[in-house]
């Protein structure tokens, strides 16, 4: 006796009719019934052509809540991520905690080290305006 296993067990879908799960059957019905219900209520008045793009956009979240599943959610779970994501999230906002008291003595640090270390770099200038505000010279 042979017994097929899937081997990703994780992706299996049990059918119920035409290949179609449960949940894919229930979606399926609910949205031709709709979409069945909209085109003959509207027919009449605006013709067929007309009637079938009214009755697409409310047919076509139904259809996707049963057929479509992304990293494990639904259509409307997923919906309700992006609505939530991408609206009721505050803006970040940058608070330094230097001032620039605190930035000026790091370059002044800075400074005295490339000196200490013989190099002419933009340490020197700054380490120059530095002692010039303070009245005295450089050495």
């Amino acid at each position: 006796m042979h017994i097929e296993v899937n081997r990703d067990l994780d992706k299996f879908k049990e059918s119920i009719v035409l290949g179609l799960s449960a949940r894919q059957l229930i979606y399926s019905i609910i949205a031709l019934a709709l979409g069945s219900g909209i085109v003959l209520l509207v027919y009449p008045y605006v013709g067929l052509t007309i009637s079938a793009y009214i009755a697409v956009p409310v047919v076509a979240p139904i259809a996707l809540t049963g057929f479509y599943s992304y990293h494990g959610m639904t259509f409307i779970e997923m919906m309700k991520r992006k609505i939530h994501f991408s609206g009721k999230q505050p803006a970040l906002k940058y608070e330094s905690t230097e001032d620039i008291s605190e930035v000026d003595e790091i370059r002044t640090a800075e400074a005295m080290e490339a000196k200490k270390k013989g190099k002419k770099t933009m340490a020197d200038r700054i380490l120059a305006k530095k002692e010039k505000r303070k009245g005295g010279t450089p050495s």
